[in-house]
């Protein structure tokens, strides 16, 4: 058992550390988003052909495997950062930035994805509201809620936990009733998962990176790991207990959905699919719920809980002079790091504005940063308890981070050429930054 604390890796205490395991489940669960299959429903069940069941569940199992190397990481080093911090910590300092700037991808750019996703969604049950207008004023919302405090954050969001969990239980007694009732012909079956005249495992893992991205985010919890009362101790048991939880939410309404609309080829827009299945179900007022369910989710209640955790990963690194110096200023009364969630702010609207008719591109930079850095946690892992504190457990720091590199590895083999090229671009540049602040004698020396 590590005995290092917040002190002894060289830090003060300047968050409000007042964070309950509650609290981080609560937190992780949003940031996840219970109801996340809704909006990629339809591609998830075009790649799969049908068999989203499956995809779901191997990538839960990628995920569980490199949750367990966050949650050894987190025990070990019970810091802000993330994946910054623990490979900072693991492998040294070039190889932690490297890793922390990549995560930067998808967590700088997440929020301004889950904007706009939700501005689309409201557009399209109110087309006179501008996307751009609702961007805008998501971002002020979030911006203002994250700087009053992290308390403040947490109680709102389980207000909205409790709304997308009771949406999804409507949704759910429908679907089975309707099941029940042979609506569109459907019967309780186990096509979701396996179907025998179309199953490919090539082709399930063809679908694996869409279904992954409603994992991403589970990692988040890590970065409260300074404002949380037991700190990684209580990050750990919330990262298992949110991957576990979600899993089961995901498979359940996935499989349910999956039956009430097994061909994918009926959709008349990907995008929407869920929601003409919650149409078939339910009918339209089903339809609507779930749309508008999934607007306010994605675009205010997820995107706050994703910049809340960018924001400080962003501190984490200021705070360490890899980054600019005023990012890790801490609201005298808040307590909260307000520059760096005000750049969040800016950057997001910057962003959605400019891809609100890219989404593919951007859900795909998003994807392959998470996955990028989940591999360089799992290598280190493994490099930092076997070869370099030489205390590993065999299963814990050997078996688990091989298979979570194996999975999300095999994941991220299936990206498209121009979105691994970007990625490449954004480390070159990372590594230029970090050339630039050894040269000025800025960066803190992250080897223990």
């Amino acid at each position: 058992m590590s005995d290092n604390t917040l002190e002894s890796l060289g830090y003060t205490q300047e968050l409000s550390r007042t964070l309950k395991l509650r609290d981080l489940v609560i937190y992780g669960l949003i940031f996840i988003v219970p109801i996340a299959p809704f909006g990629i429903f339809g591609h998830v069940m075009s790649a799969s052909s049908g068999m989203i069941v499956t995809a779901y569940v191997i990538g839960l199992i990628g995920m569980l495997f490199t949750a367990i190397c966050y949650s050894q990481m987190a025990k070990e080093f019970p810091v802000a950062g993330s994946v910054y911090s623990y490979v900072s910590r693991g492998a040294g300092g070039f190889s932690g930035f490297v890793a922390g700037w990549i995560m930067l991808l998808d967590y700088i750019l997440i929020p301004a994805l889950l904007y706009v996703v939700g501005a689309l969604a409201i557009h399209d049950i109110f087309p006179s509201l501008s996307p751009i207008l609702l961007v805008i004023a998501f971002v002020v919302f979030n911006t203002y809620i994250n700087i009053r405090g992290i308390s403040f954050s947490a109680a709102f969001n389980r207000w909205m936990l409790v709304a997308e969990l009771l949406v999804l239980a409507i949704f759910l007694v429908v679907g089975v009733v309707a099941i029940s009732n042979n609506v569109n012909g459907a019967v309780f079956s186990m096509a979701p998962v396996y179907d025998a005249d179309d199953f490919s495992l090539g082709l399930i893992i063809s679908a694996v990176p869409i279904a992954v991205l409603s994992f991403l985010g589970f990692d988040g919890i890590s970065t409260l790991a300074e404002e949380a009362k037991g700190g990684g101790k209580a990050v750990s048991k919330a990262i298992f207990l949110v991957l576990l939880i979600i899993g089961g939410l995901f498979i359940a309404q996935t499989w349910i959905a999956a039956l009430i609309q097994p061909d994918p080829g009926a959709f008349d827009n990907l995008d929407t699919a869920f929601y003409e299945t919650a149409r078939i179900a339910g009918g339209g007022w089903l339809a609507v719920l779930t749309a508008a369910t999934t607007a306010i989710a994605w675009g205010i209640a997820d995107s706050l809980v994703a910049q809340i955790a960018t924001a400080r990963i962003l501190y984490s690194m200021g705070r360490d002079r890899l980054l600019p110096e005023p990012l890790s200023r801490i609201h005298p009364r808040f307590k909260t790091p307000y520059v760096s969630a005000l750049l969040v702010g800016v950057v997001s609207i910057v962003v959605g504005i400019a891809f609100m008719q890219h989404l593919a591109l951007l859900t795909s930079i998003v994807t392959i940063g998470a996955l990028t850095a989940f591999i360089m946690l799992n290598v280190t892992t493994l490099y930092y308890f076997v070869f370099k504190k030489k205390a590993a457990n065999v299963f814990l720091h050997v078996l688990c981070p091989l298979l979570g590199l194996a999975v999300v590895g095999y994941i991220w083999s299936g990206f498209e050429p121009h979105t691994i090229l970007i990625g490449l671009a954004w480390a070159i540049i990372g590594i230029g930054v970090y050339a630039l602040a050894q040269r000025g004698g800025r960066a803190v020396n992250m080897e223990i």
